[in-house]
């Protein structure tokens, strides 16, 4: 079986097997690169039609070209879009130049785990990779979250021989990540092979490109001449640019995402 179809394939039955289990789930999306080829799984695994709504956590700071994106494609796809914003803390003058820890716990944390407890969602997909960020090579697919939310790495349930924890303590909830065993360069081809759109960020304008995109205050170009998907590919094959090093950097320390992914960040 060609690799790209074997990813496909087990991303496919993540999903379905998460939907089966829980029934009151939902999908995180960024409207990244990741966070759309999930979305299009799953609007392959249940036919183009999705039996649970999307979820976008607008920090107020994102991109317009991610607004536009979202808001074209919540519509052509009928997807039931909630987005979720933590008001409150905008108007207490929240924003990533008062320090990215409480920025980020705040405008994502915060405001991801009240749209948990108002949907009552007992499970959330979202399209976290392993090779993304050496935190997240801690993950599982079905990974648990106590009653607070908070994700204890050094108690993460062993999936040996593709046995997943699909089942969920009262006071759990699950967040399930399909696309945990794909490579940043697997989502480009699997992009390039499925025709998925994307938004326009990531290709090169002006001799850079954006790896990583999300709020437009946290993020920055790398150097680039890729303006297409082909040309991305190859760039990846040789580039020794870390994916996310055009993200805040006091964010993306290893210490700093630990303690925001202990909190409940994605």
């Amino acid at each position: 079986m060609k690799h790209l179809d074997r990813l496909e394939n087990q991303s496919i039955y993540i999903i379905r097997e998460a939907y089966s289990q829980f029934k009151k789930v939902a999908m995180l999306w960024s409207i990244g690169k990741d966070s759309t080829t999930l979305l299009w799984l799953a609007r392959k695994a249940f036919y183009g039609k999705l039996p649970f709504p999307v979820m976008h956590l607008d920090t107020g700071y994102k991109f317009k070209e991610i607004y536009e994106f979202r808001d074209k494609y919540a519509k052509e796809w009928g997807l039931d879009l909630i987005v979720s914003k933590n008001q409150k803390a905008l108007d207490r003058g929240v924003s990533p130049t008062k320090g990215k820890l409480e920025c980020c716990t705040e405008l994502k944390t915060n405001a991801l785990k009240e749209a948990i407890a108002q949907g009552a969602f007992r499970a959330l997909y979202l399209g976290i990779r392993r090779d993304e960020h050496g935190i997240r090579a801690k993950e599982r697919y079905f990974s648990p979250r106590d009653e607070d939310f908070e994700w204890n790495y050094k108690e993460q349930p062993p999936e040996l021989w593709d046995q997943y924890k699909t089942k969920a303590k009262d006071e759990e909830h699950i967040r399930v990540h399909p696309l945990l065993g794909w490579r940043e360069i697997d989502v480009w081809q699997y992009i390039r092979r499925e025709d998925i759109p994307i938004v326009r960020l990531y290709f090169a304008q002006g001799g850079k490109r954006y790896r990583s995109i999300g709020c437009e205050t946290c993020c920055n170009p790398v150097e680039s001449t890729a303006d297409t998907i082909d040309k991305i590919i190859e760039e990846l094959k040789t580039s020794k640019v870390s994916e996310r090093s055009g993200r805040a950097q006091d964010k993306e320390s290893a210490y700093m995402m630990q303690k925001l992914r202990s909190l409940g960040y994605m």
